[in-house]
């Protein structure tokens, strides 16, 4: 637990409550701080380091920069005080505000990488990706089914899933890949595939109204899986499984840019506790493939019911 006198004498400055204030509820790096705050790199990284001592923030790499984010509270009166700060500080809505557009930049980044390969993704290499994984997942399914595609991309999988199932909801992130996807949809005679435009976090699709969940290599582009997970349950129906295939948590740094990946995969702990989170039960993880070219990523699947 972070000393009480500390806390105090670290808080005492106006703009470190704003970075705590921003910190409260998102992982941002010092310029992403930077572009909401208006100061100066050196002023923001002496704030933050004032805060990593006092055990208020903690920090993760993430490529070339870091994340930071509140530490954990424990007994500390940092809530207590940060709750006061919120109505007393004029900068903090403008603040809130500000980190809004500059995670809405982030999202802007990897759609217009995905905008940017729609049509061929198929065609290049995507790591994670293939059908020795794909068929793994299909042993779990019951047809016929209404089936959710999450990060659905081009509709490759969505194209699949709508031979046996029910009916076949797929939502991007990207205009581009939905439009795609449409086409080729089109284009195979399928017409049990509804294509919709859409964030993992926030789907447009109603709750408990599909019997199957599917995430197929698009769970680590999503800015918090955890929200994605918990959103899968809300749509599925009690009694709906959820099937979950991604990389297994790797230090491939690259992946970053070259795919816009978000996380470097994830343990097959770290999916089973925000499967645990977002209610789901009869949990299963297993390693499913690994790529012949290096650096040779691991998929995971995990299968899991939601509660009842």
């Amino acid at each position: 637990m972070p000393s009480i006198l500390k806390t105090l004498r670290v808080v005492a400055d106006p703009n470190r409550l704003r970075i705590l204030l921003l910190l409260r509820g998102e992982e941002l790096s010092v310029a992403e701080l930077q572009e909401i705050l208006t100061m100066g790199q050196s002023t923001i990284s002496t704030h933050l380091s004032q805060l990593k001592q006092a055990g208020l923030v903690e920090d993760r790499r993430t490529g070339k920069s870091s994340l930071y984010r509140l530490g954990p509270a424990g007994d500390s009166p940092l809530e207590q005080i940060l709750t006061q700060a919120k109505a007393e500080i004029s900068e903090s809505g403008p603040d809130q505000a500000a980190m809004r557009r500059v995670l809405r930049k982030r999202q802007d980044k990897m759609r217009t990488f995905f905008d940017s390969v729609a049509g061929r993704l198929g065609k290049d290499y995507v790591p994670g990706k293939s059908w020795k994984s794909m068929a793994e997942a299909l042993l779990h399914l019951m047809p016929p089914l209404i089936i959710a595609d999450l990060g659905a991309g081009e509709g490759a999988f969505a194209l699949l899933l709508a031979q046996r199932a029910k009916k076949v909801i797929a939502v991007d992130t990207s205009a581009r890949m939905i439009e795609v996807g449409r086409e080729q949809a089109l284009r195979h005679g399928v017409q049990n595939i509804e294509y919709r435009l859409g964030d993992m976090e926030e789907l447009p699709i109603d709750s408990a109204s599909v019997d199957l969940v599917f995430f197929s290599q698009s769970l680590h582009h999503a800015l918090h899986p955890e929200r994605a997970v918990s959103e899968a349950s809300r749509i599925l129906v009690p009694g709906g499984r959820i099937v979950l295939l991604d990389l297994m948590k790797h230090r491939f740094e690259e992946a970053r840019e070259l795919y816009a990946d978000e996380w470097l995969g994830f343990t097959e702990t770290e999916l089973e506790s925000m499967l645990e989170k977002a209610a789901f039960a009869e949990i299963q993880t297993s390693v499913v493939h690994k790529d012949a070219e290096p650096p040779h990523f691991l998929t995971l699947l995990a299968v899991a019911s939601k509660s009842s």
